[in-house]
């Protein structure tokens, strides 16, 4: 064999070694990522976002996968199926906590099937009432106001498993597989018919509420409340997704929601919009409707309606 078949034989092999290297560093990689997914179960990088580790997600999600097939391994299952077309062809409300609730007589809604989030009982006295249903998302919100929310007596109560750390289990509470999932472009958001298997965030805890609403047969939804638009304070302390107040809160119907020392998520209203965008397309796919009867506002999705209308 002649010195330059030999050079060209050799630079070849070198050349296929160098590819099978390469494929093989891109599968280690690959490899590498997949199990951090698999033992970290979080899909944001934002303080806030709930972390298990692989054993607790298999405990957490086999239970629900088995109960959407009629096995149940717990008492929470079996009440979560409960609540599955409990209202088919009802009516309900979702109250947001947008400070144009201070311009609507809430008493009429005392008779109404609602559903109420985060702090939405510091509105009580105006109200006269708690809400039907009551939902918690954010983490923040659960730590800040745990000994508040762990008291509160009325609503049926719907928590993301992940919030067990700090609000308590009692007969009235729901505990949900809730799945976080924000990086999934262009499929953002997911969303689930099926509350007993797991329901998905949208950057809001309205969205949660929407899914809770779908399951439940609901075939009009009403918002108020939903005035969709936030103000970051400049003197709020600001670091990546968490910002914590300072100042009296002018977000919200109260000003103390979200008022001095409590934290709160960059609310991020394109991702609500987003997520407000996949359920009014699922609800009118069903032949649902979800109208918005918040008093002026900027959630311009559904279609409006005068509050005061709604009671004639």
């Amino acid at each position: 064999m002649s010195k330059n078949s030999i050079n060209t034989t050799f630079r070849s092999f070198h050349k296929e070694i160098y590819i099978i290297l390469k494929n093989i560093k891109s599968i280690v990689w690959s490899v590498v990522q997949t199990t951090k997914n698999i033992l970290i179960d979080s899909h944001l990088n934002a303080y806030g976002t709930p972390q298990a580790n692989f054993f607790r997600l298999i405990k957490r999600t086999w239970r629900y996968k088995l109960a959407a097939r009629g096995i149940y391994l717990s008492d929470n299952e079996k009440k979560l199926s409960f609540y599955r077309d409990k209202h088919k062809g009802e009516r309900a409300f979702i109250i947001g906590n947008g400070p144009s609730l201070n311009n609507c007589d809430l008493t009429l809604l005392k008779n109404e099937i609602t559903f109420g989030v985060n702090a939405i009982y510091l509105n009580y006295d105006k109200m006269g009432f708690y809400p039907t249903y009551y939902v918690v998302e954010d983490i923040f919100v659960a730590e800040d106001r745990s000994e508040e929310i762990n008291a509160l007596k009325g609503p049926i109560k719907f928590f993301g498993n992940y919030l067990k750390y700090c609000l308590q289990d009692s007969s009235d509470v729901m505990w949900m597989n809730v799945r976080f999932r924000y990086d999934d472009y262009p499929c953002f958001p997911y969303f689930s018919k099926n509350a007993l298997r797991m329901l998905w965030t949208g950057g809001t805890v309205s969205y949660l509420s929407m899914q809770l609403a779908y399951y439940m047969g609901f075939s009009e939804i009403c918002l108020i409340g939903f005035d969709h638009s936030y103000v970051i304070p400049d003197n709020a302390i600001i670091k990546k997704t968490k910002i914590t107040s300072v100042s009296n809160d002018t977000n919200h119907f109260h000003p103390g929601y979200f008022g001095k020392g409590y934290r709160w998520h960059d609310p991020m209203v394109d991702r609500m919009e987003q997520a407000y965008r996949k359920t009014k397309k699922i609800f009118e796919q069903d032949g649902r409707k979800i109208f918005n009867a918040t008093v002026n506002g900027n959630l311009e999705i559904f279609d409006r309606v005068n509050f005061q209308d709604l009671f004639k």
